[in-house]
């Protein structure tokens, strides 16, 4: 299912989704007792995204799973043995049937072939784990690689946290509280660029639940917590070695990815430095998603009105 509608631009960001034009187009409220998996998939991989992240991701239940209306996914502190490479690299690999050990479990959900948009809104209620290492994320690639590799066809981050409640004597309150929001764009790697911005938001070590949301149009995003804009590109902003047009790479339909890394560059070289290992399990937690368009309907291309797109 690829939804498509081109949103008004310039528009700004309604206080309520269902004002202005907007409808809800995709949804998990993850009422059910089991994850839908018409819904979501699972990456079952060791290869660390590609910035030593010190994970495998998992399908099982022991990672991610429905509990009391939320889904759960679930870091644990295991030794675990799994494909060295994700599915997509393996094909090009002299040793595709490599597997690799790790020292973390933990799962990455996405709607890749299931689900993917061009231009929306994008919400998440979301509760976020803490401590040394730590790493969620809630954010979108391309379901086809129509400019090239990554990030030539872009990456948008909703949101990434890393560290949360550490010390950090930068923030409020003297511990980690920043939430970050990213697009990834140029040319293939090492060629890639990123612009992104960071916000101090104290409520994050609440222990509640918190709105993580991104209006994506075609000539700007704008990245927002329960209703706070903290980041905002606009075009000229990005761009892609594959294609003059303005609005490329971020005129194609993005999936949604749902996932708990453990370690990695980032984490690793901010806060306290490197993993923090008491604590485990660490939970991240989803009360829902909900993807809202202006126009109305769930329409592809093979159905009526896709969005503009072309190189």
């Amino acid at each position: 299912m690829v939804i498509a509608l081109a949103l008004e631009a310039g528009q700004a960001p309604p206080a309520k989704p269902e004002q202005h034009g907007w409808a809800l187009v995709w949804s998990d409220e993850f009422d059910g007792k089991t994850l839908d998996p018409a819904k979501w998939g699972f990456d079952v991989d060791c290869w660390g995204g590609g910035n030593d992240e010190r994970q495998c991701y998992t399908a099982s239940a022991r990672n991610a799973t429905i509990e009391n209306g939320s889904l759960v996914i679930t870091a644990r502190r295991e030794e675990v043995r799994g494909p060295a490479l994700p599915q997509r690299m393996r094909k090009q690999s002299p040793s595709p049937a490599a597997d690799v050990t790790r020292e973390f479990s933990s799962a990455r959900l996405t709607t890749r072939g299931k689900a993917s948009w061009t231009y929306g809104r994008i919400e998440v209620r979301a509760r976020l784990p803490q401590g040394q290492g730590t790493w969620p994320a809630i954010w979108m690639l391309p379901e086809e690689d129509i400019y090239g590799g990554w990030a030539a066809s872009g990456e948008i981050d909703i949101l990434e946290a890393v560290n949360l409640g550490v010390t950090c004597d930068a923030c409020p309150g003297g511990r980690e509280t920043r939430i970050l929001g990213t697009l990834h764009f140029g040319g293939e790697w090492p060629g890639n660029k990123h612009k992104g911005d960071e916000m101090a938001f104290p409520d994050v070590l609440d222990g509640d639940f918190h709105t993580y949301a991104l209006f994506w149009y075609p000539d700007r995003m704008v990245w927002q917590v329960d209703g706070r804009t903290f980041a905002e590109r606009r075009l000229g902003e990005w761009s892609t070695t594959a294609s003059d047009r303005p609005t490329a790479p971020f005129d194609q339909p993005f999936h949604l990815i749902l996932n708990l890394a453990i370690g990695g560059r980032l984490a690793e070289s901010r806060g306290l430095g490197g993993v923090g290992l008491g604590g485990y399990p660490k939970r991240m937690e989803i009360d829902w998603v909900r993807v809202w368009q202006i126009g109305g309907t769930d329409v592809s291309p093979a159905t009526g009105q896709p969005a503009e797109r072309g190189k």
